[in-house]
């Protein structure tokens, strides 16, 4: 990995590449050898020369890779994949020092696509204070973690990388040494620092890449846990934008009553599909949480002892203060031999003992506890109301509002966090409630024969028996269904113990009627016994997944609201209700166009219904990271969300290697929570405007044809065969990156597929039709017209909507090459049916990428973002020639006779491009 050398006229970003890519290559020398390093460059050169036009250098290269043995091919492949993990780091960083440098050019105002700039735009457009009041009454965001299986690292790595990229900081100077003067780093340090980056560069060389086995949903629960650190830094400061703004463009007009992002997790909770997610499992996730929780906030109540060493000789003490403390040692008296080791001047210190006394005890409670210690905190609104006297005390002194500043980073984590880090969700397949239930109906003779019964006689049934307990033995029971009744019982006991803040959402993937929303909330009040105290009422969340669920959505959304115990249940949540939305299944199901505008169209249509009904529905987007999932640019998806659906409150997923792209590095995770809460204020703030009626015409037409060609390929004659041919789904089926089963139900048809796999496959074969097939068939005939392209042209500039279709489409034609995913289809030459699809994909996608260019008038794919047109034109280079031995790789995969024969070595090789080729893509699935 050598570098040209550099001038004085180079970037930061250029000069960081090259820096890092000579390191590399010196590490490949010393660990590998000279001459398997100069089998390295050779690879380099020819890939060098084949984006450069070279000839021949695209046939030297396939046969040069055919030729290596396995040994460097390892070497090779683990060269060009630590590269794109290093480039990554570096790119990230020139991001922050873009970021930087636009915040000091904006100083003292606001930087245009931050929080305080979002409220300061919305004042300029005439937002009053009383409706700014009202939005922030309603701005509640929630992130929600899943383990869902598209991360292909390994902790360990990412460790390194993240190590890795502290040391690129100092090195380059970006946190000034005591010893620099503020002049950057003196030469020693620079070499000492090198020397560093040069051991953990080895380090990362000899650390395997793989998992050696699957994880379990507790190593993942952990995992996700890791990024918690981050969020506590970040999420009081991300609050503290938000208080600023509005001080700075309303004054005391309006206050912030609540937070304005929280977080939620599926981690140790999804049991879909997932036979390993217990009762048992996601009682330890749930006291994991809790555990979690109270030690951060030790950990702060710690910190504040140690820096709050105030003394009311120095100032002046609010008598609160000094009676709360009275009161506590009244209540429990142990209390008055632990703060008498604390001088009696101090009485913040010894408030805060107190404090931390009383969350020693809150540590120590568990689900299994009836009754709470001496001293522990029912919820974290009592210890908040302790840290508001504390507060109190601070702020009424001199220099109390500097001082006080600590005591409100706390308070905003206590607001954020509570006493759980994250609510957890639970997730289950419709059917598998259904089943659970009907042996219930049976063995406890509510209904001989449920399975015969149509859903108006299903619901009547349900909601007849509602209010019956029925009493059955565990071993009378399926195992199923007796972790099901365990799994609702844990929930009460949690809510008696923890809270019900600990406590999300029941997400019921699959809906497909009104009963089996019926059916959870059956569940839920069969296993509310007498002993239970809580009047807590379990959230209930349908998820509408495929395009014919969405088109079913308000039907089933009605038939909800229809049922009068239903109606009860939802009265005791201020008739707020949730709704899920499926990003990835609905476009694998219908095809990319066709999904979105379901998507769009379904929650248009179920907020009207809502709204007659006097429900407010709270939308939960299920994204994933990639374009075919859902994903792209966060505060692009917010603002293309459908007129008068959003009002300031959602959910969203944060899934698989997003959560380290987004939350490993404090400045990233910062830059990303304020553009989704920017982004948010400012699609609260906008002024309703209908989607105009030939709009939607326009775009209903298109979905339809774009749903018809995409069925067209998937439903073609051996389309199953072609796909598993010509994409590495089958190794990644295997892969050990998660512990849920890459299946629903163990099927081979494309519908018993996860989305996960789906995606990550295609992208892989760098060709990522599932974020574009179909759409140049809807635009084709449109672009034709003179009066549609018009029209077109005119949407695309004017609604948001579309226009983010189109954008993020235009991405993944531009991350396509169908010159490397032609080598990929060679592998499926084995009848005409085969081909067929083939000519197929490639029509279609120099359809779309012709429609696109049309409709955007640009030259090329991403002409108006060069910066990003650029970083993949760079990583083209280094993606290649993993593509390229992977290929080499499936060919002799598929030469044995079943998957359980294929060579270990050769299996392992093959993950290793997997690997290499999602960090160069900057995603998997």
């Amino acid at each position: 990995m050598t570098s040209q050398p550099k001038t004085a006229t180079e970037s930061p970003l250029r000069n960081e590449i090259a820096f890092i890519g000579s390191m590399l290559g010196e590490t490949v020398r010393e660990l590998a050898g000279e001459e398997t390093f100069q089998v390295v460059e050779r690879v380099r050169k020819l890939a060098w020369d084949r984006r450069s036009g070279v000839a021949e250098a695209e046939s030297q290269m396939v046969d040069f890779i055919a030729g290596l043995s396995d040994d460097q091919l390892r070497v090779v492949i683990r060269s060009f994949s630590i590269f794109m993990d290093l480039l990554n780091l570096t790119e990230d960083r020139q991001r922050i020092r873009v970021l930087s440098d636009r915040a000091r050019t904006a100083y003292p105002k606001p930087e245009k696509e931050s929080i305080r700039g979002a409220v300061a735009q919305l004042k300029e457009s005439g937002i009053s204070a009383e409706q700014m009041q009202e939005l922030l009454g309603h701005l509640q965001i929630e992130l929600v973690f899943t383990a869902h299986p598209t991360d292909a690292k390994r902790r360990s790595v990412r460790r390194k990388l993240t190590r890795l990229r502290e040391l690129l900081s100092l090195h380059g100077g970006d946190s000034k040494s005591a010893h620099s003067g503020g002049n950057g780093i003196m030469p020693a340090e620079k070499e000492r620092i090198a020397k560093q980056l040069r051991t953990e560069m080895a380090k990362l060389w000899h650390t395997d890449f793989i998992r050696p086995w699957k994880p379990s949903v507790i190593h993942e629960v952990n995992r996700g846990l890791s990024i918690k650190p981050v969020l506590w830094d970040e999420v009081p400061k991300i609050m503290e934008e938000l208080h600023r703004g509005i001080e700075e463009n309303y004054g005391d007009q309006v206050k912030i009553t609540r937070p304005c992002v929280t977080f939620g997790s599926w981690i140790g909770g999804d049991r879909d599909g997932h036979p390993g997610v217990t009762a048992e499992v996601t009682q330890q996730t749930l006291q994991w949480l809790r555990d979690a929780a109270m030690d951060f906030h030790l950990n702060a109540c710690t910190e504040l002892f140690d820096s709050l060493s105030l003394s009311d000789r120095q100032k002046l003490v609010s008598t609160e203060l000094s009676d709360a403390i009275s009161e506590a040692t009244k209540i429990w008296p142990p209390l008055t031999e632990t703060i008498n080791v604390l001088p009696p001047s101090e009485l913040h210190r010894r408030w805060l003992s107190i404090l931390r006394w009383r969350l020693q005890q809150t540590r120590a409670v568990s689900l299994d506890e009836e009754e709470l210690p001496p001293g522990a905190y029912r919820d974290a609104d009592e210890l908040a109301a302790d840290v508001a006297v504390l507060h109190q005390s601070v702020v009424g002194g001199i220099s109390g509002d500097l001082i006080a500043e600590e005591v409100e980073t706390w308070q905003r984590r206590i607001e954020a966090f509570g006493f759980h880090l994250a609510k957890l969700d639970i997730r289950q397949d419709a059917r598998v409630y259904k089943e659970v239930l009907d042996e219930l109906f049976i063995k406890s003779e509510i209904h001989a024969d449920p399975a015969s019964l149509d859903e108006a006689e299903r619901t009547k049934t349900i909601l007849d028996s509602i209010d019956s307990l029925i009493h059955l033995e565990a071993d009378e029971l399926a195992a199923i269904t007796d972790d099901t009744l365990h799994l609702f019982d844990l929930l009460h006991r949690v809510v008696d113990s923890f809270g019900s803040d600990a406590i999300g959402g029941h997400v019921i993937s699959m809906t497909a009627a009104p009963s089996d929303v019926m059916t959870v909330l059956w569940l839920w009040k069969q296993t509310r016994s007498h002993s239970t105290e809580h009047a807590f009422d379990l959230p209930i969340v349908p998820l509408f997944e495929t395009i014919d669920d969405l088109h079913h959505a308000p039907g089933i959304l009605a038939g909800m609201l229809e049922a009068q115990p239903y109606r009860e249940h939802l009265a005791s949540q201020k008739d707020e209700q949730m709704v899920m939305l499926g990003y990835s299944d609905s476009t694998k199901d219908g095809g990319y166009l066709s999904a979105c505008w379901a998507l769009h169209q379904a929650q248009k249509d179920l907020v009207d219904l809502a709204s007659k009904r006097n429900v407010r529905l709270t939308f939960f987007h299920g994204r994933g990271g990639s374009l075919g999932r859902g994903g792209g640019p966060a505060a692009r998806s917010i603002l293309s969300l459908p007129a008068g659906t959003f009002h300031g409150a959602f959910r969203i997923t944060e899934q698989g290697e997003v959560l380290a792209d987004r939350y490993d590095d404090p400045a990233i995770a910062h830059r990303h929570l304020e553009q989704v809460i920017g982004s948010s204020i400012l699609a609260a703030g906008q002024p309703i405007q209908p989607d105009p009626a030939e709009w939607c015409d326009c775009v209903d037409q298109m979905a339809e044809a774009s749903h018809t060609k995409y069925r067209q390929l998937v439903e073609h004659e051996g389309f199953v065969q072609f796909f598993r041919l010509v994409t590495p789904v089958s190794e990644i089926e295997q892969l050990p990156i998660g512990s849920r089963p890459s299946r629903r139900r163990g099927g081979l048809s494309l519908s018993d597929l996860r989305a996960i796999p789906w995606v990550f496959s295609w992208t892989q074969s760098r060709c990522l039709l599932p974020a574009w097939y179909g759409l140049g068939t809807a635009l084709g005939g449109m672009l034709e017209q003179e009066s549609s392209r018009s029209l077109l042209k005119t949407m695309y500039r004017d609604w948001p909507f579309f226009r983010a279709c189109i954008d993020n489409a235009e991405l993944a034609l531009a991350k396509t090459d169908l010159g490397i995913a032609g080598y990929y289809a060679q592998m499926a030459k084995s009848s005409p049916s085969l081909d067929a699809i083939a000519s197929m994909v490639a029509n279609e996608f120099h359809k779309t990428r012709n429609s696109v260019l049309s409709l955007t008038e640009k030259a090329d794919l991403l002409d108006a973002t060069p910066w990003l047109k650029e970083s993949i034109r760079v990583r083209n280079r280094y993606i290649d020639p993993l593509n390229l031995i992977q290929v080499q790789l499936l060919k002799r995969c598929h030469q044995a006779e079943s998957p359980d024969e294929v060579d270990p070595e050769l299996r392992h090789l093959t993950r290793l491009t997997i690997n290499g080729i999602a960090a160069g893509m900057r995603t998997s699935g």
